[in-house]
């Protein structure tokens, strides 16, 4: 089947191929741009076509929730995944995105398998393309689990993520009860430790944006006594697999996996469509450690460059120039080192969210005799309702005395509680970006957003002020990549607000498809019209 798009004549894909980089700054594609050859990034930079003004529309901007939304459409007030965890108040405890302790891992003896989507409420983009042709094949790798699940959605031909303990690749019984033979295969002869080796810099000192390596803002690793290279395999591999994961070789053993998936799962080969997701998991593992203005996180995306490429070369020789679709994107961006931004005479700093919660409680306790608080979770209060009813005291009015508390701390830039966000009062930016983000269900009683350059912390000791993190409303989080190419479009700009959302809104119409379920995303129609 034919359509005529703006920017060429194209048929639907074969294979639509997503890419999410967990962590990556929409500056990378410029900072970086001296280290990409002409098939990497410079395949969509200069062939394909840039949204440059894509940002997040709600808060937080974790992995999980960036995952979800992505390939759903919709945003965490919908489908559910409101942050990499959250408080349970049934349970009583807290609990992960896509753990599901009904299943089991398949693959190993491990705990890692003990995942699926089903803390996903909503459908996903591959799954209303399962539902619409069953013979249509998905499949979704990740080393993260959550960035395997998520995007795979509920009713993939393959889901598989990394296992901390041996090294390999593995699913859940929520999927299958064997791993395919072509993922055994794989797994025995490309282990993690096949592809672990010394970390030196990829090229002279002089060569980077940066040229300091021994920097005070980075976290050293276990085994190392300083952030410095080289990162020598007896170092990275002191622990157990975790070291290897944030170096650059976790980036090429997960390219290497989604060829053989392509290969092995002949997966744009056929007339129906296909969907391969890729979420490449390090360079967020490594951000956290090193920050964005770090040696390390320079050299791991020249190397991802050379990946995609190795990427790109494989889909042109197995799928065809012609007939796939490639779109790359990032979950969330990430804040500059706190303490980087201090020592530079920018706004930003730290909160000690246990000092706060302490104090809190103490408030509650003086008044009513008791510490309300259940849980602090992602700068979400949860309260101990069963008390609040046991004392005969009206849990809005709990609400708005512990939010008018919070936004007398000079840190804090915003403050809602639940019985705002429930009453659908009119909001500002980052409110409604806050009420995007919530569900009364697994949200907090109490949600509050930092000031810029604030990260939250469990204590304020030398080591809290090296790394970073990600999470907040503010665009060094929220504005990221969004890069198309293949199936005949060419070069362009749009620089328009696009929201993450209308990625999947925009895959409804190249694959032809109802829109999912809860969908709120718009297409980019840029990408048919002249």
């Amino acid at each position: 089947m034919f359509f005529t798009f703006g920017f060429a004549y194209c048929q639907t894909p074969k294979l639509v191929v997503g890419i999410v980089i967990d962590q990556m700054s929409y500056d990378y594609l410029y900072r970086f741009d001296q280290h990409f050859g002409k098939d990497g990034f410079n395949r969509f930079l200069k062939n394909g076509v840039n949204c440059k003004n894509t940002t997040y529309n709600y808060v937080p901007t974790y992995t999980g929730p960036g995952h979800a939304s992505i390939y759903t459409g919709t945003t965490p007030s919908n489908h559910g995944i409101v942050a990499n965890d959250w408080y349970d108040r049934a349970l009583l405890k807290s609990v992960y995105c896509v753990q599901d302790n009904t299943v089991k891992t398949v693959g190993s003896s491990s705990k890692y398998g003990k995942a699926s989507p089903h803390l996903l409420e909503t459908t996903t983009i591959t799954d209303q393309l399962k539902l619409t042709y069953p013979n249509s094949k998905v499949v979704s790798i990740s080393i993260k689990d959550r960035g395997a699940i998520l995007p795979g959605g509920h009713m993939s031909n393959g889901t598989y993520w990394f296992d901390f303990q041996t090294g390999t690749f593995i699913t859940s019984t929520y999927y299958t009860t064997a791993l395919p033979e072509w993922v055994e295969a794989f797994n025995r002869l490309h282990p993690a430790k096949s592809y672990l080796q010394d970390w030196n810099l990829s090229l002279p000192l002089d060569r980077y944006s940066r040229t300091v390596d021994d920097s005070p803002y980075e976290r050293v690793i276990p085994g190392k006594l300083a952030a410095v290279f080289p990162y020598t395999k007896e170092e990275i591999g002191s622990e157990n697999y975790s070291g290897f994961t944030l170096t650059p070789f976790a980036n090429t053993m997960l390219t290497d996996f989604a060829v053989s998936a392509m290969v092995k799962e002949g997966l744009g080969k056929d007339k129906l469509s296909d969907m391969l997701c890729i979420s490449y998991s390090t360079p967020d593992i490594a951000g956290h450690e090193f920050g964005p203005y770090s040696l390390e996180l320079e050299d791991i995306y020249l190397r991802l460059d050379r990946e995609l490429a190795k990427l790109f070369q494989a889909l042109d020789q197995e799928v065809g120039k012609k007939n796939y679709l490639v779109f790359l994107t990032a979950d969330h961006a990430v804040v500059p080192v706190p303490q980087q931004l201090l020592d530079n005479k920018l706004p930003g700093g730290y909160l000690d969210i246990d000092s706060l919660t302490t104090d809190l409680n103490q408030f509650l306790s003086v008044k009513y005799g008791e510490p309300l608080i259940l849980e602090e979770n992602n700068l979400n209060f949860y309260f101990n309702r069963e008390k609040i009813h046991a004392l005969g005291l009206d849990l809005h009015t709990l609400q708005d005395e512990v939010s008018e508390r919070l936004r007398s701390v000079p840190k804090v830039q915003l403050v809602l509680s639940g019985h705002d966000l429930d009453r659908n009062i009119k909001l500002s930016n980052w409110g409604e970006m806050i009420a995007s983000g919530y569900t009364k269900e697994r949200s907090g009683d109490v949600l509050m957003v930092l000031k810029p350059g604030f990260i939250n912390k469990a204590d304020d000791t030398k080591g809290t002020h090296q790394g970073t993190t990600h999470g907040s409303a503010f665009n060094y989080d929220t504005h990221v990549p969004l890069l198309w190419y293949g199936n005949g479009l060419e070069r362009a700009s749009i620089y328009r607000p696009i929201s993450i959302t209308d990625i999947s809104a925009t895959m409804v119409h190249f694959l032809n498809l109802q829109r999912p379920a809860s969908m709120i995303g718009s297409p980019i129609d840029e990408l048919w019209e002249e």
